[in-house]
């Protein structure tokens, strides 16, 4: 048993009702960066939006590095993209007076240029807005009513911010090297890797208090001693008293009631909230000891997020989604709302169905 195993994650929008496969192949699964700054057409950096099928963000980007002439550490991107996807994002690199390269000689059907700008600043981790989605999911069957109900239900009133599966890897691998990594066990590991494993720590604690705040159905409406999120932002204020604009505030999405990210310092609630946290995470002690021990300090999340600009078009067994969520939210999350699904049991690399792709960005 893992982890992972030890924790249900209880449904905001009820039971889903319908069933079906995801990922039958790259195109099956889109993804487009929304950036939040325009290149400014001048500067030492080149910033490239980039195409990427069934390929990793960072070998990506070590690719760039090495067709460029340059250091690793001159090539960075604002956030990490599922790999097994179709998926657009922009990177960075630095020239520094060098000559840009021919993009089109490292072109496969793993990535490809799709455009390329002059900027002044290096595209920092988290420069991003949020991605768009397009799911498609393949052999769909159940209560379309309920499917329907469900998806206005999400497009109302958001879903539980819970971190996906993605974050703890194949067989909540990343928290079996945390383990070995608090225990002394896991001794030499890169600063890239460590970040993965203290992050997937942190996720499965968040998780865990955002689980039992959705089944005692308060998880989007304050408590006392409540932290409340500023939609789209890492800011956070406390909550003495809830009164009349505090809840209009919650209502149209405008704030977030919030979770832990664990570290070091106080955690910044108080009251109801802080009792609740203290009690769900007190067996959570190894956890929580070693991510101070390595230096985190704490931070608060959204437990609810908004989704944007939600369709959703059925024909026949193919269920099409299309959404938007900020930055830090994972696409997953939304699905098992409403879906019961599965990976598809086929090689990532075989064609599609011979229905036409288009983009989310809208090129087909």
């Amino acid at each position: 048993m893992t982890d992972q195993d030890n924790i249900f994650l209880p449904y905001a929008h009820g039971v889903p009702q319908c069933r079906g496969m995801i990922r039958s192949c790259p195109e099956d699964f889109m993804v487009d960066e929304i950036p939040l700054v325009e290149p400014d057409g001048e500067g030492e950096h080149l910033l490239l939006h980039v195409e990427k099928r069934d390929s990793n963000t960072a070998w990506v980007a070590g690719t760039l590095a090495r067709h460029a002439g340059v250091s690793r550490m001159d090539v960075s991107y604002a956030g990490l993209k599922d790999r097994h996807a179709l998926t657009r994002q922009w990177f960075s690199i630095r020239l520094a007076g060098k000559p840009e390269p021919d993009w089109s000689a490292i072109e496969s059907t793993e990535f490809r240029v799709l455009q390329t700008a002059r900027h002044s600043r290096k595209l920092r981790v988290g420069a991003l807005k949020g991605n768009r989605f397009r799911i498609r999911v393949r052999a769909f069957e159940g209560d379309e009513a309920a499917l329907n109900a469900t998806l206005n239900n999400i497009a109302r009133d958001g879903i539980p911010n819970y971190f996906g599966e993605q974050r703890f890897g194949t067989e909540d691998g990343n928290l079996a090297s945390a383990r070995a990594l608090f225990t002394g066990e896991l001794k030499r590991v890169k600063r890239e890797k460590r970040g993965f494993y203290l992050s997937a720590v942190r996720s499965l604690l968040f998780n865990k208090v955002l689980a039992t705040r959705v089944t005692a159905g308060n998880w989007n409406r304050p408590l006392a001693g409540e932290r409340m999120m500023l939609a789209g932002t890492r800011s956070s204020f406390p909550v003495a008293s809830v009164d009349e604009e505090i809840m209009q505030r919650l209502e149209c999405m405008d704030i977030h009631t919030s979770g832990p990210l664990w570290g070091r310092g106080e955690s910044m609630v108080s009251g109801e909230v802080a009792e609740l946290e203290s009690a769900v995470l007190l067996p959570e002690q190894f956890w929580r000891d070693g991510l101070e021990r390595f230096g985190l300090q704490m931070e608060r999340r959204s437990l609810r997020v908004a989704v944007s600009d939600l369709t959703w078009d059925r024909r026949g067994d193919l269920l099409e989604l299309d959404f938007s969520l900020p930055k830090g939210c994972f696409a997953t999350t939304l699905l098992r709302e409403c879906i019961d699904y599965h990976p598809a049991a086929i090689k990532p690399d075989q064609p599609c169905a011979s229905e036409a792709v288009a983009t989310p960005g809208g090129r087909q």
